[in-house]
C-alpha cells in the first residue's frame, strides 16, 4: 500500500491532491508552494539545494525569475505552518545551499487517517448549532431593544485594506532590486498571515508596482478602496542595509508607523523573512476598522 500522507505535529499533507490540513482542517496552499513542500518533506532532515528545487517544480524548460517564486513559496510555506525564519520548527534555511524539513515526520496510508471532524462530530454539530441559532435569536432581540445606539455603532465598521506598494531601490546597486522585490513579496504574505480577518491585503495590483515617481496614494485609494498602504525603502549606510517601512492611513495620508532595519548583509534570505516579519509584528497591531458615522453613509435607493 502507497504511504502517500506526511504527519508532522498537527499537520498532514496528501502527496497525491496537494492538501495540507492542519487538525484535519484544510489549510490553502497555491500549487508551487505545495510542491515545494512535498519535496522537502520527501527529504525531511537532509538538505534540499535551491536547484534540486528548481529542477523538481520549476524544470529547465520554464524561464520564470526562478528566485523569486522559490523565495515567494517558502514566505508562503512558513506562513501556513505558522513557522518562522528565526526560529524555525519546521523549515531551517541553509544559508548558500538551501532548506531542510527539521520536524520529525511520519508517513502513513491515506486509509490510516483519522476521519474529518465534521463526520465524527454530527450530533454535537447539530446541538451547536442549535445552540448558535437560540443565541442569535436572543441576540437579535437585544440589539432590537438597544435601538438606534448599537445600529449607528455597528453601521460604521468597514473592514480595512491594506496596500503593499513595491519597496524601492535606493541603494544605487540594480543587482539589490531583487532583494527589494522579495521583501515586497514576503511582507504580504506575512501580512495576511497574521490579519486573521481583521484586514484584507493587496499586494499584486499593477497600480501597486509602478515607480516611485509615477505613484499615487489616491489611485491607490480609489482603485483598491485601500485605507492603508505600506511604503518602504532600501538604502546603504556603510556595510549595512537599511530597510525603512512605513504604514501610512491614506485617507489624509498620514504617517501610522516607521519601522526602521540596519542589518549586515550575511545572508539576504534570511534577512528578506526578518525584514517581513518585523514588519509585519509592528504594523498588524496597527491598523484598525475605518469608522464611518452612520449619518454621513450614502443611503440605499429604493
Amino acid at each position: 500500500m502507497a504511504l502517500d500522507q506526511f504527519r508532522f505535529g498537527i499537520f498532514e499533507f496528501d502527496r497525491a491532491s496537494r492538501e495540507l490540513r492542519r487538525d484535519r482542517v484544510l489549510v490553502r496552499l497555491q500549487s508551487q508552494p505545495a510542491q515545494v513542500l512535498d519535496c522537502l518533506l520527501e527529504a525531511a532532515g537532509q538538505v534540499v539545494s535551491r536547484e534540486e528545487l528548481r529542477q523538481a517544480v520549476w524544470h529547465d524548460d520554464t524561464f520564470v525569475d526562478f528566485e523569486r517564486g522559490l523565495n515567494f513559496c517558502i514566505a508562503q510555506i512558513r506562513a501556513a505552518l505558522n513557522d518562522s525564519a528565526i526560529e524555525p520548527r519546521f523549515i531551517r534555511t541553509i544559508p548558500k545551499r538551501g532548506y531542510q524539513f527539521i520536524a520529525p515526520v511520519s508517513k502513513a496510508a491515506p486509509g490510516d487517517l483519522p476521519p474529518p471532524r465534521t463526520a465524527t462530530n454530527r450530533k454535537r454539530l447539530r446541538v451547536q448549532t442549535a445552540a448558535s441559532l437560540i443565541g442569535a435569536c436572543l441576540l437579535i432581540a437585544a440589539s432590537f431593544a438597544a435601538g438606534h445606539w448599537a445600529k449607528t455603532r455597528s453601521a460604521g465598521d468597514k473592514t480595512p485594506i491594506v496596500a503593499v506598494l513595491r519597496f524601492d531601490n535606493e541603494t544605487g546597486d540594480p543587482n539589490m532590486t531583487r532583494f527589494s522585490d522579495a521583501v515586497t513579496d514576503m511582507l504580504v504574505v506575512e501580512l495576511t498571515a497574521r490579519s486573521d480577518g481583521h484586514y484584507r491585503v493587496i499586494g499584486n495590483a499593477r497600480v501597486l508596482r509602478v515607480a516611485r515617481d509615477q505613484r499615487d496614494l489616491n489611485a491607490v485609494a480609489s482603485s483598491l478602496g485601500a485605507s492603508y498602504a505600506v511604503l518602504g525603502q532600501v538604502q546603504r549606510s556603510g556595510d549595512e542595509t537599511r530597510i525603512l517601512a512605513h504604514l501610512i492611513h491614506v485617507p489624509d495620508q498620514t504617517h501610522v508607523w516607521v519601522t526602521r532595519i540596519d542589518r549586515v548583509r550575511d545572508d539576504e534570505l534570511t534577512l528578506e523573512s526578518q525584514v517581513a516579519q518585523t514588519v509585519a509584528n509592528q504594523f498588524s497591531p496597527k491598523i484598525r476598522p475605518t469608522f464611518i458615522p452612520f449619518a454621513s453613509r450614502p443611503r440605499a435607493s429604493l
